[in-house]
């Protein structure tokens, strides 16, 4: 007997149903064919034992299964449920006239047991636009795919459960959720905040004009400083994120199965992957495409500490991805592009020493060293870093003070009320939202010059001898600022401003 079952494969952040066959014939064999890899392969030896210890078994006939499309590798476990119930229905071990109905998917244990799956998000997705009546995956993924609307979602902890809906017509509840208000409910106030940051005035300024637009920003300061916590604190200035960019952040966590409980990713992400990181960690790929750390913090941000200890080619990599935000995979079969619309957070001690123009501390590291360290930085990188700043170490009187300073929610108001005028600004374009996003047209229509901030800028430019790519970074930041003042024009102040905050292009530092 032919029966048709069927489950779902991720390419990128998009599932494709796929189709299997299970033909039960007279012979002795079981065939898989399809291009399925080893976890698929060797699922007839948990499908067997699972079946057999919840009063059922894989039939003595020849056994053809056909995962189509034939010429689309499939990968994973997730199919285990998938061909069970296929093998079950074959071979009239259970009635289930309906089963072409829903999409089925999970890992078998070998006492039945349903193991969780990864991507149920962007296959549920695909499921309701694909017309399926239902989704049977595993409980622990359920509230994750109950997400999507007008597709019923059962969650099961067992094969039997499955069976008995099918067999029997035992009704299993449907999971739902209301997407809405789970998003709200969970919109909680990050864990860090700006108050418990004593001094630093003029670094938390900077985050918030990064904040505010959007900018990559690189913290240049010796150990101690501060770099590190002023950066986990910057999630609690971003603007809370729309429906929208959480159900998109929540797909890509889904791929690599790093979804909370609640089903819902809420809070902006905050990425700070090891120096160690390899270039497909950091962007994706491997044999089997998967998202990399760039794409993990999209919508949010990733945090790159000790820049200089990564290795170069970790670095170059990142380039494209910050210019076009989105990273494309590409293998001999098939392409794969994952979003990456981060913020960039990067710290550096600014010598090996770590005490470079510190007047206090000793000189330890010659020209030579410094320009090896530095040299692991390239300069188009740089470029691609709108905010350069140096963080100096809080003397004494500051850290004692009792004082808090001005915290988080104060500075995220403002930072809300800049991104709302740049919303305004950027409402007929469809994938420019703030201004780090800006191109070069679009820095020519609105960050235009007065005679007196063009001759600024100009004097700036040859005195630190700044690429094409810096000039429009100093205008991308110094519109931001003209934002947080609720400015239209830009002024002489915001220019000179954002020239401040171009360290690492002023000589001294890369020669």
């Amino acid at each position: 007997m032919l029966i048709k079952v069927f489950g779902s494969a991720v390419f990128g952040v998009e599932a494709q149903a796929i189709p299997v066959e299970v033909n039960v014939d007279r012979g002795i064999g079981y065939h898989l064919v399809g291009l399925p890899d080893n976890a698929i392969k060797e699922s007839n030896y948990r499908i067997a034992a699972a079946l057999k210890n919840n009063g059922y078994k894989i039939p003595g006939k020849k056994i053809t299964i056909n995962m189509a499309p034939a010429d689309l590798r499939k990968e994973g476990s997730a199919y285990d449920l998938t061909l069970a119930l296929g093998i079950l229905a074959a071979s009239e071990q259970i009635a289930a006239p309906e089963i072409h109905n829903y999409l089925i998917m999970g890992e078998l244990s070998l006492d039945g047991a349903v193991q969780p799956i990864k991507g149920a998000l962007p296959i549920a997705i695909q499921a309701q636009k694909d017309g399926f009546e239902g989704f049977i995956l595993p409980k622990e993924n359920v509230k994750e795919a109950a997400v999507v609307g007008k597709l019923k979602v059962f969650g099961v902890d067992t094969i039997k459960e499955v069976i008995d809906f099918f067999n029997e017509g035992k009704s299993i509840a449907p999971t739902v959720v209301d997407t809405r208000k789970e998003f709200y409910n969970n919109l909680n106030f990050p864990e860090f905040d700006f108050s418990d940051v004593k001094g630093q005035e003029s670094i938390k300024r900077c985050m918030e004009i990064a904040a505010a637009g959007g900018h990559n920003i690189i913290l240049i300061g010796p150990p101690g400083a501060g770099k590190t916590m002023l950066a986990k604190r910057l999630p609690s200035i971003l603007p809370p994120m729309s429906l929208h960019e959480a159900l998109e952040t929540t797909k890509i966590h889904s791929v690599v199965g790093k979804v909370n409980n609640s089903g819902l990713m809420t809070q902006r992400p905050f990425r700070s992957p090891h120096h160690t990181i390899s270039d497909v960690a950091l962007v994706g790929g491997g044999t089997y495409p998967q998202p990399g750390e760039i794409s993990l913090a999209h919508n949010g941000v990733l945090f790159l500490d000790e820049l200089p200890e990564f290795k170069r080619s970790v670095l170059e990599v990142m380039r494209q991805p910050l210019e076009d935000r989105e990273v494309t995979i590409s293998r001999a079969k098939f392409t794969v592009t994952y979003p990456s619309s981060f913020m960039l957070v990067a710290s550096m001690n600014p010598s090996p020493g770590g005490y470079f123009n510190d007047p206090d501390a000793p000189v330890t590291t010659s020209p030579t060293e410094m320009q090896r360290y530095l040299g692991k930085i390239s300069g188009p990188l740089l470029d691609r870093i709108d905010i350069h700043i140096e963080v100096t170490p809080v003397p004494f009187e500051k850290l004692s003070e009792d004082r808090k300073g001005e915290g988080s929610k104060a500075i995220r108001d403002r930072v809300i009320m800049a991104r709302e005028v740049q919303t305004d600004r950027f409402e007929h374009l469809e994938k420019i939202h703030y201004n780090a996003q800006m191109s070069t047209r679009l820095i020519r229509k609105y960050c235009r010059l007065d005679d007196s901030s063009k001759e600024l800028l100009k004097t700036a430019m040859e005195r630190l001898h700044l690429s094409a790519r810096a000039y429009d970074r100093i205008l991308k930041v110094a519109r931001t600022i003209a934002d947080l003042e609720q400015k239209e024009v830009l002024q002489g102040h915001h220019i000179s401003e954002a020239i401040q905050y171009r360290s690492l292009d002023r000589e001294g530092w890369l020669g």
